[in-house]
């Protein structure tokens, strides 16, 4: 039996993380590949009977689980983040919120005929998207960059609000169950606010402390703090039922916030701990699906999911929208795109658990109905969104982001002249100095190694479509090539040589495949281009004219091609593999001599 116990364990972990890494090739959002492999494992074959497998510990998991999954959330959530949002997304993240949990309890109410505490806990529940869900779909709508930037920021901030609010929402029926009088209840529900806010204030403050003053070895910094969340989270459970998630999202939101204390690594532990533990997590609640409780909801659910989907959205969207700069088709996209995710179905199964325990009869079926809305959103708005958003002339048909590597001289020129052309490039580097000038360029930037767990995590990718290796160290251009090409593709990654890798033999290049296309040709490395911009050299725009014989421009003035611009904004760059062929009405950018005209001309 515990060999039985251990090999399913093992198989469960194994098929999470084959759904994760197909959802990252295919990219599409892991949730639909998790759910689907719960449904087969357990309802359909019955092979995984969570309830056997676990016994008396699955609640203990889940409740673990959603509390570390709660925390890692909050601890991404920053202060300084929020008060630069555009007035959207705080709309979103507070009006928005407003007119979804309304809506979606009155209908929840009156469809289903759920009772007013459960229908308030699923309104609750259902407001939160989450990153996990949103940032796939992104990559594959590819909207502009305004739709792009709202859903990804509320995607971020509504992940612990939505939760904070589906945990005060339980607490408040908790606090009432046992039939007491309003005052009584009032006050039970005061007391585990009051308990879950000060040990979770309380707690982040002092492990801030100790953080701040290197108190703590590095290599226990993430055992220790997996400790003190299951401890927070328990003791507060123990002091009062239930007040304990309300404690881990105050203890993350609170290190998250505290001067002088780094976060970074911490976090990055715990988004791998909560990667495995959404994966398991999401397998084990699918597979204790029970098909007869879908068939209990009915028709009835499908008309709750229809309210959320083209009622509380979209009210929400328009009321949050007014008086932004939004334009009506992107207002009709981001009402469109809503998913439910990882949180409202872990907190669906850890609240109908214990309500079902506190004697809720229906409380069972916040289950069936929070995982119908999650496939429901997710798949009709992952197969539909892109179609929806080229209709509406929102979706960039070529993505206008270009990530730069390196944002030293060259890169800031190379960048400056995409930027004119109607381009969005994103310059990465590790130099604040170079940061620093690029961005008195006006330039986007982001300060970091572009190979590192942080850039991944960070590093905002949506509506980038190509990546340019311009530092000066070739071996970091061979390191971005190969670490982005899965990202864009092995056709859409491009590296600048440098002098040492232009004299180095065949046999010890980077196979090509991996380093990516060489820019602008074979004989162009980082340090030409840098020493005929010392001399003066510049980025020039030249509109090309039906007469015009490119090739005999080049020869005649000695000038690089660098890009090419179609009539339609395609973007064509020059390698050593390819030479695009302008055609009239194509804007070519070149480097060209300081005796040039700076202006730009059509020729």
């Amino acid at each position: 039996m515990q060999t039985d116990t251990a090999l399913a364990i093992a198989l469960v972990v194994l098929a999470g993380t084959l759904c994760q890494w197909f959802a990252w090739r295919v990219r599409l959002p892991a949730i639909l590949f998790l759910l689907l492999a719960g449904i087969l494992a357990g309802p359909v074959t019955g092979w995984l009977d969570p309830d056997r497998l676990f016994g008396n510990l699955l609640f203990p998991f889940i409740s673990l689980s959603v509390a570390i999954i709660l925390f890692e959330g909050s601890l991404s959530l920053r202060f300084h983040q929020i008060a630069g949002l555009r007035r959207v997304v705080r709309n979103l993240v507070s009006l928005g919120v407003a007119v979804t949990w309304l809506i979606t309890t009155l209908v929840t109410r009156w469809a289903l005929g759920f009772s007013w505490q459960l229908s308030f806990l699923f309104g609750a529940i259902t407001v939160v998207t989450g990153p996990t869900v949103i940032v796939p779909l992104l990559r594959t709508v590819r909207p502009t960059a305004a739709v792009a930037n709202v859903l990804r920021w509320e995607g971020i901030v509504i992940d612990p609000v939505g939760a904070t609010l589906a945990v005060l929402v339980y607490e408040f029926i908790l606090a009432g169950s046992g039939g007491a009088a309003l005052g009584s209840t009032v006050t039970a529900f005061a007391r585990i606010v009051v308990i879950g806010l000060c040990i979770g204030i309380g707690a982040g403050y002092l492990y801030g402390i100790v953080l701040r003053r290197h108190w703590l070895p590095e290599y226990l910094h993430n055992v220790a703090t997996l400790a003190l969340v299951i401890t927070v989270f328990t003791l507060c459970n123990h002091l009062h039922h239930e007040s304990g998630l309300l404690a881990v999202t105050a203890l993350g939101i609170w290190l998250a916030n505290m001067k002088d204390v780094h976060v970074e690594e911490i976090l990055d532990f715990k988004e791998s701990l909560s990667v495995l533990l959404i994966s398991v997590l999401f397998i084990v609640l699918a597979s204790r699906l029970d098909f007869s409780d879908l068939s209990r909801l009915g028709w009835p659910a499908v008309l709750v999911f229809l309210a959320i989907q083209f009622l509380a959205r979209p009210l929400g969207v328009m009321i949050s929208a007014l008086g932004s700069g939004l334009s009506w088709p992107e207002r009709h996209l981001l009402s469109w795109i809503a998913p439910r995710g990882i949180v409202a179905a872990a907190i669906s199964a850890l609240f109908a658990l214990r309500l079902e325990q506190a004697g809720y009869s229906q409380a069972p079926l916040l289950v069936p109905l929070t995982f119908m809305v999650i496939i429901a959103t997710v798949v009709l708005q992952s197969s539909t969104a892109g179609f929806i958003a080229r209709a509406l002339g929102v979706s960039e048909h070529d993505p206008r982001g270009v990530l730069i590597i390196g944002a030293n001289h060259v890169a800031i020129a190379l960048a400056r002249s995409l930027l004119e052309a109607g381009f969005r490039p994103l310059l990465i580097d590790t130099s604040l100095n170079r940061i620093q000038r690029a961005q008195q360029a006006g330039l986007q930037t982001f300060f970091g190694n572009p190979v590192s767990e942080q850039a991944d995590r960070q590093l905002d990718l949506v509506g980038m479509g190509r990546m340019l290796a311009l530092s000066a160290h070739g071996s970091l251009n061979t390191l971005a090539c190969m670490h982005y090409r899965m990202e864009f593709g092995a056709l859409a990654v491009y590296t600048l040589q440098t002098a040492d890798e232009k004299e180095l033999s065949e046999q010890h290049r980077a196979a090509p495949h991996l380093a990516g296309k060489i820019l602008f040709g074979r004989d162009v490395t980082f340090s030409s281009l840098s020493a005929l911009l010392a001399r003066g050299w510049h980025p020039r725009a030249d509109k090309i004219s039906d007469d015009h014989d490119l090739a005999a421009s080049l020869r005649k003035d000695g000038i690089i091609p660098l890009f090419a611009v179609s009539a339609r904004g395609t973007l064509h760059i020059f390698t050593a593999e390819d030479r695009p062929e302008p055609q009239p009405g194509w804007t070519v950018i070149s480097l060209v001599p300081a005796t040039s005209d700076t202006a730009p001309a059509t020729v």
